[in-house]
């Protein structure tokens, strides 16, 4: 089958296509034939190479999918050969006591889709069929697939560990990403006041389009700063941070007595220093978090199919281009989604 990937890890020039074999599926699994496959950072990150991570080469990344089932394992029922489908990359054991819980993202072995097992840079990508959530007749493949991975880390964020209220205010860093784009739109929806941060004019007058009420470019003043004067020195009550170090401590001082700074990357780097008195001090509360649960995943899924909430796309490639996908991306170039799509 048709697939891209890589064969050694490094720069955008090791992605290239591959001929490689259909993907086996085991009695529980759904062979899903990808229709469109989104990009995120991770593909970047697994392509450079991740301290840690040990893959069997080639390897195809591609963590969103959205397709349609062809061919499914002895002991599923559902869903069937042809039901378009959109897959959650989030892959668990089902039988810890995290898992037990529904905390999969907790799971000992947890796995996400084209980061430690081959994801939808292909014509095929095997997944297990409890992953799959069945897709409106009218929904197109180009923006379900735009969905799973930002919609659900946004939502666990904001509503199971931030516990967001009608009423509070939330700031959102880096508007123009996949997580941030969603996590606008659920602040909104949740009835919060929405700041939005971005050192690009462009993509600050795009994030109004989809929900935020307060705009600050950060590359004219400290959005910190910016927070204190626009609140009355107040603060904000949450804080979505997905860019690490270079952006934590101004996070917490952006924050309100008892805010929240929820986080779920560290783009910018590992390690975060921040001043401890401040935080104890004001009683911040600071919350790491990941991807979803499988419920999580379905429920921020049926808004998006009932259109509560919009996949943003930014750009649609052929498989054949993916290269060119990544180099936009890895240049920030995007407002939303970059979602690869196939014949």
């Amino acid at each position: 089958m048709r697939a891209v990937g890589f064969r050694e890890h490094g720069g955008l020039d090791r992605l290239v296509p591959l001929d490689v074999p259909k993907p086996e599926i085991g009695s529980h699994d759904v062979l899903v034939r990808v229709k469109a496959c989104a990009l995120n950072h991770l593909d970047l990150w697994v392509r450079e190479g991740l301290p840690g991570l040990k893959l069997t080469l080639p390897h195809i990344p591609g963590c969103d999918v959205a397709g349609e089932v062809a061919a499914v394992g002895n002991s599923v029922s559902y869903p069937e050969v042809g039901t378009r489908v959109a897959v959650n990359p989030g892959l668990y054991c089902g039988e810890c006591e995290w898992c037990i819980q529904g905390e999969h993202p907790l799971c000992p072995d947890y796995r996400i889709l084209g980061e430690h097992v081959a994801g939808g840079y292909a014509d095929f990508v095997a997944v297990p069929a409890r992953n799959c959530v069945e897709l409106p007749t009218d929904f197109e493949y180009v923006d379900a697939a735009a969905a799973p991975l930002v919609f659900e880390t946004a939502w666990r964020m904001l509503i199971t560990r931030a516990r967001v209220r009608a009423g509070e205010s939330v700031l959102v860093l880096g508007a123009g990403s996949g997580v941030s784009t969603a996590a606008i739109q659920i602040a909104k929806l949740a009835g919060c006041t929405v700041f939005a941060a971005s050192s690009s004019d462009e993509k600050l007058r795009r994030a109004k389009e989809i929900g935020a009420d307060v705009l600050i470019n950060s590359k004219d003043v400290e959005f910190d700063r910016a927070v204190w004067e626009l609140t009355a020195k107040r603060g904000v009550d949450v804080v979505v941070d997905h860019i690490g170090p270079a952006t934590f401590a101004k996070s917490l001082r952006a924050l309100t007595r008892g805010g929240r700074l929820v986080f779920c990357g560290a783009t910018s780097g590992p390690e975060a220093t921040f001043d401890l008195r401040r935080s104890f001090y004001r009683g911040h509360s600071i919350l790491g978090s990941t991807m979803s649960s499988q419920k999580e995943f379905e429920d921020v899924m049926a808004l998006v199919f009932r259109r509560k909430l919009t996949p943003v796309i930014d750009r649609t490639y052929p498989l054949e281009k993916a290269r060119d996908a990544q180099e936009r991306l890895d240049k920030a170039e995007q407002f939303g989604k970059i979602v690869l799509t196939l014949s």
